[in-house]
């Protein structure tokens, strides 16, 4: 049997901060959440490789470097309110929840908002319950999809081939957004700024390659 505690201090110390994730802070949350909790049953063995791990309907939990990087470059804090895009299996969720105030995540398949629902409920981050900090809701991000407010940081989980007008439209003034943008294989991992005025500033973070997010719809392009 795999030993899963020592599986997770490999996958911090010897993939994620060898990818130069150095904030403290990320590090120690990801050696927190047990990852296999989240993960299908079927790749349990897989839960801390350097990989991509299929969940359906096309999607994929993203690899830990990835998560590493997309945390690390959020800089999120306690009083920050974050949107999600795509909740996949929860586990970014558990993430991003451990790190700020409040998480309202979304995603259009139903099975994926009521497993990640079973997936963080059963789960604490010192001894505290993290889905007290987290709304599923089940919504077409580019249709029927209105939250009626704007959020401090914001996490696009699947890739886009051009950045949507909506969610630069949902992001508060001095708002980051983790995005990937582009076309496969040479997609790219932005971190977003939105500055006062509604000015944003793109910073490119590095080259990936992931399953587009799934849409039904082209979505409208956003020019800088």
């Amino acid at each position: 049997m795999m030993n899963l505690e020592q599986a997770r201090f490999n996958m911090v110390e010897q993939q994620v901060r060898c990818w130069d994730v150095v904030d403290e802070a990320v590090l120690d949350v990801l050696h927190a959440l047990p990852r296999e909790g989240f993960v299908p049953s079927r790749y349990q063995q897989l839960a801390y490789a350097d990989m991509a791990l299929p969940l359906g309907h096309g999607q994929v939990m993203l690899p830990p470097v990835l998560e590493g990087r997309l945390l690390q470059s959020l800089q999120l804090q306690p009083h920050d309110r974050v949107l999600e895009i795509g909740t996949g299996s929860g586990y970014l969720t558990a993430c991003i929840a451990a790190q700020a105030g409040s998480v309202l995540s979304v995603d259009l398949f139903p099975d994926f908002i009521d497993q990640a629902h079973k997936n963080l409920s059963s789960i604490s981050y010192r001894e505290h319950s993290l889905s007290e900090r987290i709304e599923l809701r089940q919504a077409d991000v580019f249709a029927d999809f209105a939250p009626g407010e704007r959020f401090s940081a914001m996490v696009v989980t699947g890739a886009v081939e051009t950045v949507p007008d909506e969610f630069i439209n949902w992001l508060a003034d001095d708002a980051r957004m983790f995005i990937i943008a582009g076309n496969s294989p040479n997609m790219q991992a932005q971190l977003l700024q939105r500055r006062g005025g509604g000015a944003v500033v793109s910073e490119g973070l590095l080259e990936t390659d992931v399953p587009l997010l799934v849409c039904d719809r082209p979505p409208k392009p956003f020019q800088f």
